[in-house]
């Protein structure tokens, strides 16, 4: 299930208020700046930072290389 793309556009990370990766087909939010994944449930992000799911090392490099070959952006850039 996709994300309403109004809904993408102002999600923000619950620690560092900054943008996520979104990986649709793993249903996933990621911050990599903290290595923190948000499971999206049901269609519903779940941004509660004692519900996410801290990121080791080699799975940090591999959504970094899938969102560098999958063109994947930080849903959105602060100014």
């Amino acid at each position: 299930m996709t994300l309403d793309p109004m809904l993408l556009e102002i999600l923000a990370c619950p620690e560092d208020k900054g943008p996520l990766l979104y990986f649709e087909d793993e249903s996933v939010l990621y911050n990599p700046r903290l290595k923190r994944a948000y499971e999206i449930r049901d269609g519903i992000p779940v941004m509660l930072i004692e519900e996410a799911r801290q990121v080791d090392a080699t799975e940090h490099e591999r959504l970094i290389a899938k969102a560098e070959e999958g063109g994947i952006k930080e849903n959105w850039t602060s100014s």
